[in-house]
This record gives C-alpha cells, sequence and structure tokens, in this order.
C-alpha cells in the first residue's frame, strides 16, 4: 500500500476516533495504553455491536474499523509476523495519537485483523482478543443481504477493497476460479468459514462470545467479559442487553433448499464442530 494511500486511509478514520474520545485532555494526550482489545470474527457476526459496547466503558475508547489498517492487512497477511506487527503497531499508535484519545484503552473491530492475529499479539503483547462467533447460515443471510459478495456488486468498502465476486486475499489460491463461479450464498459461506477458522488460530489471550448467547444472556456474557478484559461489568453488561435476538435463526426464514445445501457444501463440518448443525 502506497504512503498517500496510507494517509488517506488514516484520515478517514481520525474524525470518527476524536468524535469518540472522552475524558480530560491530560488523559486524551498521556501514554499510550497498548492493553487493545481486538473485537475479530466474521462480519456479520456481532463484532460492530461488541465493539461499541466494549469501546462505551469508563476509559475506552472504539476506534471502530481502522480504514488504514484494514486496507493494509491483504499485504501483511503475506509477510514475515515480526514486519507485519511492526506495520500494525504502528496504524495503530498514529491513529491513536492523531486521534487524541491517548491513555484511553482502545477497542478495535476490523474482522480481516483474524488473517495477521499472530502479528497483532506480537505488536501488543498486552492485548486481548474477544472473538465473536455467530451462525454461519445466519451470517450468509447478512452478507447476502449486504451484497458484498455478489456478483455484479460494483464500488468499493471503506480501505478500498472491491465489492462483488473476485476472490478476496483469504481465498485458497487453489480455488480462486471456483469461488469467482461460486453462488452468492456458497461465497457468503465461504467468507465466514475462513474468517471463523482464522480466528480460532489464536490461542492465547482470547475469548470466545457466542452471538446467540450474548442476546439471551447479556449479564452472564458481561460477567464473564467484564473478567477476561479487567473492565466495569455493570456498564458493560448493561450495554451487551441492548442487543437483539430477532436476527437469530433468520436463516430459517430466509434461505431457500438450495442456498442451504450451498451453505451445507461449503461450511457444514464448521457449523456442526461449533454445535450449529447437526450431521
Amino acid at each position: 500500500m502506497s504512503t498517500l494511500r496510507a494517509a488517506v486511509l488514516q484520515l478517514r478514520t481520525l474524525p470518527r476516533v476524536i468524535r469518540r474520545g472522552d475524558g480530560p485532555l491530560r488523559a486524551r494526550l498521556g501514554p499510550l495504553d497498548d492493553r487493545i482489545v481486538f473485537v475479530i470474527g466474521s462480519p456479520r457476526s456481532g463484532t460492530t455491536f461488541a465493539g461499541a459496547s466494549i469501546g462505551s466503558l469508563p476509559g475506552f475508547v472504539d476506534l471502530g474499523e481502522v480504514a488504514a489498517l484494514k486496507g493494509a492487512i491483504p499485504l501483511l497477511a503475506g509477510r514475515d509476523a515480526d514486519e507485519a506487527a511492526e506495520t500494525i503497531k504502528r496504524i495503530l499508535s498514529t491513529t491513536r495519537r492523531l486521534g487524541l484519545v491517548g491513555s484511553l484503552r482502545p477497542v478495535e473491530q476490523t474482522p480481516e485483523t483474524v488473517f495477521v492475529a499472530s502479528a497483532a499479539e506480537r505488536a501488543f503483547p498486552q492485548a486481548r482478543f474477544v472473538h465473536m462467533v455467530r451462525d454461519g447460515r445466519d451470517v450468509v443471510c447478512s452478507l447476502l443481504e449486504r451484497g458484498w459478495l455478489s456478483v455484479g456488486r460494483g464500488g468499493r468498502d471503506d480501505a478500498g477493497h472491491a465489492f462483488g465476486a473476485e476472490p478476496r486475499f483469504w481465498v485458497e489460491p487453489e480455488r480462486r476460479d471456483e469461488f469467482r463461479t461460486a453462488t452468492d450464498a456458497r461465497r457468503a459461506a465461504w467468507a465466514w468459514r475462513r474468517y471463523v477458522e482464522a480466528a480460532r488460530s489464536v490461542r492465547e489471550r482470547v475469548l470466545e462470545v457466542r452471538y446467540e448467547v450474548m442476546t439471551a444472556q447479556p449479564d452472564a456474557v458481561g460477567t464473564a467479559l467484564a473478567r477476561f478484559l479487567g473492565a466495569p461489568e455493570e456498564p458493560l453488561t448493561k450495554a451487551l442487553g441492548r442487543a437483539h435476538a430477532e436476527s437469530v435463526s433468520r436463516y430459517r426464514r430466509e434461505l431457500t433448499e438450495a442456498q442451504l445445501a450451498d451453505v451445507e457444501a461449503e461450511a457444514g463440518p464448521l457449523l456442526r464442530e461449533l454445535g450449529y448443525a447437526t450431521a
């Protein structure tokens, strides 16, 4: 990624970060708190909600998806972990300095971070990872609704990555042609599988949170998450209580038999391993 493009992406993130910064000026200009919280998982799995909930706590700040980081990850995923760690640390340190959030504890929620998790761990040894897991069939519904991976979808995301059916960096090299010709439902299930597999490779300093459990038992999830992060329990539980369960099992209403068959063909083993489906 060119220096100019990196600077442009950095500028896209800063206004949002500045608005979210809170607390006295001394704290916002103080030493950086590197106990960063990375909220990871497949897109449409509740990462945005979880990141915003944690970031709303006193002493925390939700960075959202840092566009400069998101734009760099496709290249970083193929690099040496130490080299990638240096870039990740530089991007997030710059974002916080320019965003005036100094010693506030940062929460970063770019889903693609799962593919550079080992580098992120090296960049921030005190980091914590919150892995949001949601039923892949419901994720497929949401991705189909958004159309990000659909044939004929034009445009680009906030990091400049093209929408549509072209293979992303996370598609297995030997299956790139297959990805292009797959159905929209299969491509969506493909994305869910690849992100979840990558997130599950994080073995240390990680807490798995099921979206369905969070909507049904926000108190229990809030307690566990607060302990894991060393965060205040009451406001976190209150924030998580705003989650709604209307989208749980939406696949029963929205996916056709053919679409469910495509999801099963691509992600069936992982769905069953996670307890979302039976053989």
